[in-house]
């Protein structure tokens, strides 16, 4: 079973966990670890000759091309995770439409790849904004993997299914690849990455990848930021749950990530989905936003 390695490229300060704290016209004054953080992950990549999905934010490709032509000359598979980072569900319809157009034409103009997959900055894919999966299809997005299907305060879907499926709009259909977790009773478990897998050990990161391989027969998405294997970048003030979401477990990143990796077999996201798609169920994007039962595969 082959899984999937995938990361949201963005800065420090691009974080919703700080947005109280930074204006979006501060990006540009302060000191960008981005390409940095990114290459170590691409030499980490390049050491087992994995190949991975790149989310890279618009703002990135916009203000560092080369780091982005070069994720795409490695052989990995580039997306797009919005221009501004700003929440789905903060945006109206038309807003979000334009950024992700402004987005998704800036990453192509510095990989050369056309753009088909899309996740939304902190899983804000939700239940109020469902009408995003629309236009990211009018769009020409093939995929998308914004929804996290868990309860949560700040984002979450606890009724979808757990593993890849394709969403029906009426401007056509979408793979929707929701981020993974782990299903105990009646209760879904968040362990896909970023914080999770910073605050987990890694015994049971392990153990999680085997039992969604193994006894339910699915790939795993993981996902990181280049952030967090950065644990000497710049501390921002900002609340106290903030911050220790942000900082926990900065400096054990790195080798988790080398373990997995080493540990199980991935490839690109676009070609999983390419693989798997004549066998995945269909779901209109009104059942999916009307159910209240929980829908699962």
């Amino acid at each position: 079973m082959k899984n999937v390695v995938s990361f949201d490229v963005e800065d420090y300060f691009h974080v919703a966990a700080f947005v109280d704290r930074i204006d979006r016209s501060q990006w540009r004054l302060l000191p960008s670890r981005v390409e940095a953080n990114t290459n170590k992950i691409l030499e980490i990549l390049a050491k087992d000759s994995r190949l991975g999905t790149f989310f890279v934010l618009g703002w990135v490709a916009d203000q560092y091309p080369r780091l982005v032509r070069s994720i795409a000359d490695a052989g990995h598979e580039v997306a797009c995770h919005s221009f501004d980072h700003r929440q789905v569900f903060t945006m109206r319809p038309e807003e979000f439409r334009e950024d992700t157009k402004r987005a998704k034409q800036t990453i192509e103009d510095a990989c050369g790849q056309l753009v088909r997959g899309y996740r939304a900055p902190s899983f804000s894919i939700i239940k109020d904004s469902l009408w995003a999966i629309d236009i990211l299809a009018e769009l020409g997005f093939k995929y998308d993997s914004s929804i996290f299907p868990v309860v949560h305060p700040n984002y979450g879907m606890p009724t979808v299914p757990r593993f890849p499926f394709v969403i029906s709009t009426a401007s056509g259909e979408l793979v929707e690849f929701p981020l993974t977790t782990l299903a105990l009773g009646e209760n879904r478990s968040p362990m896909s990455g970023g914080a999770y897998l910073r605050i987990l050990p890694y015994w049971y990161m392990r153990w999680g990848f085997r039992f969604v391989n193994r006894r339910e027969n699915q790939p795993f998405c993981l996902y990181l930021h280049p952030w967090e294997l950065d644990p000497q970048q710049p501390r921002m003030s900002g609340r106290l749950t903030s911050r220790i979401r942000h900082y926990i477990g900065l400096r054990g990143t790195r080798s988790k990530l080398v373990r997995l990796l080493k540990d199980f077999e991935y490839q690109r996201m676009g070609t999983m989905i390419d693989a798997l798609r004549s066998d995945l169920a269909v779901i209109s994007l009104d059942n999916l936003s009307l159910t209240p039962k929980r829908l699962s595969l």
